[in-house]
């Protein structure tokens, strides 16, 4: 079923129906799930995250230098923009959807909150990678900005963006860790997430929590501009399937993906002669390529063609909470001491394999999950504490009085 902007009833505030949702969405961001787990994977769960950051020995076979190469120049950090702007689009369709409910600003506050509660779990307990605590607060920002019109969250987007390009040359020095303070990190990281149990783990993450602060303080400006430049992109109608929307979508597809690559490229290698175009390029070819891979992708999935071939994603997208969980779960238990211990121990390209297979496990679980249930375990948690009343979980359950996408 193709369900454009206009299909978008107003006056509703039950649960979706599966068959109301927009799959090409979905499929989106079960396609962008995969970009985030390669990175998390390949940079974070492997690795200390701070070794990217720093010069080390470490020899590594030429497809682990290809796919390392690859990783940084079309998915870092383009993964994550793509998953804000989704995001952005996500909470603009729960406001519009709640217009004619009473209680719509304390439900959006309220569902914010639940993230925050879930994030901070998930940051203590499992992962301090995790991105679900930066999403709730930036979306606390976000929010009031909603009840505006077009032109307020268009300006307030691109001075946000555009304090993001420019915050490298504001920041004053020490924001950062230094070189010693990351060195150290990476080898302490090495020992203690390699060989600890569970509480020798949990307490070097919560050490390191402070380390990684900084580096999501440097892209919340991003983070806040991408979620309203994802709600202008719904409100504007854009992600529509209609001819006028799809050629829109194809030409910013060609455009951004073009762009992007040109702006990343040259950044990586210091083709900029002058220092802050190198530092700005980089940040800039990565808005670019996260729109250009997401135009395209929704473009080509109002194709029969691309309906066809994107549609396995769309069950990954409806479950990407569950699934994003999971992930830290699995990957902990692989590479921290307290399962198998593979941390600092396997190339780029070996965990990738893995990673692989653990998606592809993934998409053929949210497959089956969803043919019987509406929501994923960890949606309809989300969902039930957001409306403060379970919502149905079997396919036949009816629905009742709240709900939203």
């Amino acid at each position: 079923m193709t369900v454009t902007l206009h299909d978008v009833p107003r006056r509703r505030s039950e649960p979706v129906a599966p068959s109301d949702r927009i799959e090409a969405i979905d499929a989106l961001r079960g396609i962008a799930l995969f970009g985030v787990l390669a990175i998390n994977l390949v940079t974070e769960f492997r690795v200390s995250i701070f070794e990217q950051f720093i010069s080390t020995a470490r020899t590594a076979s030429p497809l682990d230098r290809a796919l390392e190469k690859f990783l940084m120049v079309a998915i870092d950090m383009k993964a994550f923009a793509l998953f804000s702007l989704l995001f952005g689009v996500g909470l603009a369709i729960q406001f519009e959807r709640l217009s004619a409910n009473p209680r719509r600003s304390r439900l959006l506050v309220r569902r914010l909150m639940v993230l925050l509660m879930i994030g901070v779990l998930h940051l203590f307990l499992i992962w301090n990678g995790d991105i679900l605590t930066e999403y709730a607060l930036a979306g606390f920002f976000a929010l009031p900005f909603l009840f505006g019109p077009r032109w307020l969250l268009t300006f307030t987007a691109s001075m946000l963006l555009a304090l993001y390009l420019v915050l490298p040359l504001l920041l004053p020095s020490g924001v950062f860790p230094s070189l010693a303070r990351m060195t150290q990190d990476v080898a302490e990281a090495s020992h203690i997430y390699q060989t600890g149990g569970f509480l020798d783990v949990l307490v070097f993450r919560i050490r390191e929590i402070p380390l990684i602060l900084p580096l999501h303080l440097y892209v919340f400006p991003r983070t806040i501009g991408l979620f309203l430049l994802g709600a202008l992109t719904w409100r504007a109608g854009i992600l529509g399937s209609t001819a006028t929307s799809n050629r829109l979508l194809f030409a910013v597809a060609a455009t951004g993906i073009c762009l992007g690559l040109v702006l990343t490229l040259t950044a990586s290698d210091g083709a900029f002669a002058v220092l802050p175009m190198n530092m700005i390029a980089g940040p800039l070819g990565t808005i670019f390529l996260a729109l250009g891979y997401g135009a395209a992708v929704v473009g080509l999935s109002g194709l029969s063609a691309g309906k066809a071939l994107f549609g396995w994603a769309a069950p990954m997208g409806r479950m990407a909470f569950t699934n994003y969980l999971g992930q830290s779960i699995i990957f902990g238990w692989i590479f921290y001491g307290y399962g198998l211990g593979l941390f600092d121990r396997l190339g780029a390209s070996a965990a990738f394999a893995i990673g692989l297979l653990v998606y592809a496990a993934q998409a053929i679980f949210s497959t089956w999950w969803l043919r019987r249930y509406r929501y994923g375990p960890i949606e309809w948690i989300w969902r039930s504490l957001m409306y403060g009343l379970a919502q149905p979980m079997t396919l036949s359950a009816t629905h009742p009085a709240g709900g939203g996408r």
